[in-house]
């Protein structure tokens, strides 16, 4: 009990006056029965009878009133709004924290804690509400989960997106509809819809790399540029109307000179 007693100078001293301290500690313990050895019998100091009544009184408060969790003011769920006790089990997610009990699919209620779910206007669904939600492709019928391709008024996978006729992909390039507003690829739509030339019998298309091809008409009939000639000496005809155009006779696409001997028999 003495060496609680000494005052931090006597402590820092005791190395220089040991005969001084062993003095006072003589002197001490003659007080009358006022002090004792640690541990042993006799009266309580009054140091240690203020702890004894401290920890007495916080063990009646402590059975009086349970110890609650501290709980912060941010720690509350995401969808009940109740607190979160910091001892219990919880689910971080969408920068939230929810009661496990708490965190579900939007749609369907199911339980989402371990299992992979998907947001959407910030709210959690698991993965089959999710794809239900998704647009499907206008060709296979299945969702579209990846890029969407938007063509037509219609949605497509990427890579279902392709010529009706041979398939090739569409993505990136120029197409055409039909009157049922299915795609085609240039070459494709100009072989099925285009004006055939009524001398070669060929669609009358744009040159590989062109957009735009020249379809000359008449009589009622179609010609590719290259194929509008004279049906009697194969001459090149104008399309302006002049002395090198046509002269028609009988329903034959004429030079000048043949359409003037044609006309003398």
């Amino acid at each position: 009990m003495l060496s609680r007693g000494r005052s931090p100078e006597c402590r820092r001293s005791s190395t220089q006056c040991p005969r001084r301290l062993k003095t006072k500690t003589r002197a001490a313990q003659r007080q009358a029965g006022r002090v004792r050895s640690p541990g042993g019998p006799g009266p309580l100091t009054l140091k240690e009878v203020e702890e004894l009544e401290h920890l007495t009184q916080q063990l009646m408060q402590d059975m009086e009133h349970p110890q609650r969790q501290n709980v912060a003011v941010s720690e509350s769920c995401g969808r009940c709004h109740q607190p979160l006790a910091r001892a219990q089990p919880a689910v971080r997610a969408l920068g939230q924290l929810f009661h496990i009990t708490c965190f579900t699919c939007h749609r369907c209620e199911q339980q989402l804690q371990g299992q992979q779910f998907y947001s959407l206007e910030g709210a959690p669904y698991c993965e089959g509400c999710y794809t239900d939600t998704l647009e499907k492709c206008n060709t296979c019928g299945q969702p579209i989960t990846d890029r969407m391709l938007r063509a037509t008024g219609k949605a497509y996978h990427p890579q279902c997106f392709t010529c009706v006729v041979c398939a090739c992909p569409l993505e990136g390039t120029s197409f055409i509809v039909d009157q049922a507003n299915r795609p085609h690829c240039v070459p494709d739509y100009h072989k099925q819809y285009a004006p055939r030339c009524s001398v070669c019998a060929e669609p009358i298309m744009p040159e590989p790399g062109r957009e735009e091809t020249v379809r000359v008409v008449a009589l009622d009939k179609n010609f590719h540029m290259k194929c509008y000639k004279c049906e009697d000496c194969g001459k090149a005809l104008s399309i302006e109307a002049d002395d090198n155009g046509c002269f028609p006779l009988d329903g034959h696409v004429l030079c000048r000179k043949c359409h003037s001997a044609r006309a003398q028999t």
